[in-house]
């Protein structure tokens, strides 16, 4: 309202100098000579005789007048425009966002340290894996010196993974190395010193189950079934005993498993053991639950025997077959009939081969026939034979444990492949290993017999529904 308040200081001025020049003009031209001051009367036909002076009066007095009015309207109006204008500040105000104030850098959060994360390789030692981050011998030996902990350093192994943390130097600020499942080494510093400590790591154990039918191959099959390769060995090597994994395998047979899977700070670390599992071959079918024994986890069938049988069915970890048990067979090395009393195992060379159950070695030796071999004895009048090994690991007289390694698979003496012979023979007469009937486990005593129906009961329900499901799934 800057405008109005200069125009009423304009017509104010103008009202005064107004009633000033009219003043004035009556003073000069009405002014009495000296003598007696005029009556009244007098005066005011002076007055009247100033031309002019009564309009100028009468103007003067009415900007006067107008003047104080003006002003009282024009301090109101400015008021309400004022208060109107400050209505739309608070207004617009309200409706801005807040502004950003930039943090400071002096107040951010620190930034997390960077772990550089190395892969043990192929012929790596620890020097070598501390010389790519620009770490000398010195560290190398002041670490690996700190206790008998950080000793087990020396000890790595290709696939391990150390993490390191490096100063703004380049120094070594932290290490840490995977001891166990559970168990990680750390090393760091404190008050400039290296310092080592073992921190204990929480495993939680999730059950799972698949299942799945064989339309190929064991492993193929499993592996669709989400299995990884551990757990289908351990699987073959569960029913062992009583399926022969090299040659008693059909399409159409079944798998059905409860395992573990072990999860570290909640991220899964991998598959665990095998709770319980079903396998259905040709037609015939076999089951096994674990139980915690004095002797440890073992696994038995439901009616409560030992899944441990004296024997085990096949020798070896297979590849294939190449010729079956036969005693009119034609040898490709001497051209003649031959008997083939036994079962050949064709594999890599440098497979191992295991001991088929508990006994004492009789004969560990080489010829030109049978290349390396080895016999061993067992109870019951029972002997296993095993040649063409490529190298021996056993000594005559030597007492062996079943699943323990005696040799590995080769081609020495007549042999046109890598493989493994086994005789199996019972009494002295030759028994096919395949199909001669094994002496049973005994059953678990009375007094544990009801603590493993209670815990199989419930597993050997589920594996029913999980079969009934793969099978549904299957035929969709």
């Amino acid at each position: 309202m800057r405008w109005s308040h200069e125009f009423l200081t304009r017509l104010r001025a103008r009202a005064t100098g107004a009633v000033r020049d009219a003043a004035k003009r009556v003073s000069q031209r009405a002014a009495p000579t000296a003598g007696p001051i005029p009556e009244p009367q007098e005066r005011k036909r002076a007055f009247a005789a100033v031309p002019g002076s009564r309009r100028q009066w009468l103007t003067a007095g009415l900007l006067l007048l107008i003047v104080p009015l003006l002003s009282l309207a024009v301090e109101g109006l400015g008021n309400r425009s004022a208060a109107k204008a400050a209505d739309l500040r608070v207004t617009a105000t309200l409706a801005l966002p807040d502004p950003e104030i930039p943090a400071s850098p002096s107040l951010s959060e620190p930034a997390e340290p960077t772990w550089d994360v190395q892969r043990v390789g192929k012929g790596d030692t620890l020097a070598a894996v501390f010389k790519r981050l620009g770490l000398g011998p010195g560290v190398v030996h002041r670490v690996v010196h700190l206790n008998e902990t950080t000793e087990r350093l020396t000890r790595i192994y290709p696939g391990d993974e150390l993490a390191f943390q490096l100063d703004d130097e380049g120094k070594l600020a932290a290490l840490e190395y995977q001891l166990s499942d559970d168990q990680r080494l750390r090393v760091h510093r404190v008050d400039g010193e290296l310092v080592s400590e073992i921190q204990q790591e929480n495993l939680v154990t999730q059950l799972k189950h698949t299942g799945g039918v064989i339309q190929g191959s064991l492993f193929r099959a499993g592996r669709e079934a989400g299995l990884s390769d551990r757990l289908i060995m351990d699987m073959a090597g569960l029913f062992g005993w009583d399926i022969d994994f090299v040659l008693d395998i059909r399409r159409g047979d079944e798998f059905h498993l409860i395992y573990e899977e072990l999860y570290r700070n909640g991220e899964l670390l991998r598959a665990g053991d095998i709770v319980a599992a079903t396998f259905v071959n040709q037609g015939e079918r076999f089951q096994a639950v674990r139980f915690t024994t004095e002797n440890g986890d073992e696994y038995f069938s439901p009616d409560g025997r030992n899944m441990r049988k004296a024997f085990l069915r096949a020798p070896l970890n297979f590849s294939y077959i190449s010729s079956n048990f036969n005693p009119s067979r034609f040898h490709p090395i001497l051209q003649r009939v031959k008997a083939h009393n036994g079962t050949d195992y064709r594999a890599p060379t440098g497979t191992p081969v295991f001991a088929a159950g508990h006994g004492k070695v009789i004969a560990s030796a080489r010829n030109k026939y049978n290349g390396h071999y080895v016999f061993i004895q067992h109870g019951n009048n029972i002997v296993t034979k095993y040649l063409h090994f490529t190298k021996r690991t056993v000594r005559k007289g030597q007492r062996v444990k079943q699943g323990q390694v005696i040799g590995y698979v080769g081609m020495t003496g007549l042999a046109q492949a890598p493989h493994l012979h086994y005789e199996f023979l019972v009494n002295g007469v030759h028994r096919n290993p395949r199909t001669v009937d094994l002496p049973k486990a005994d059953p678990l005593p009375k007094a544990e017999l009801a603590a493993f129906q209670q815990v199989a009961t419930p597993l050997l329900n589920q594996l029913e529904l999980i079969q009934g499901r793969t099978l549904l799934a299957v035929k969709d």
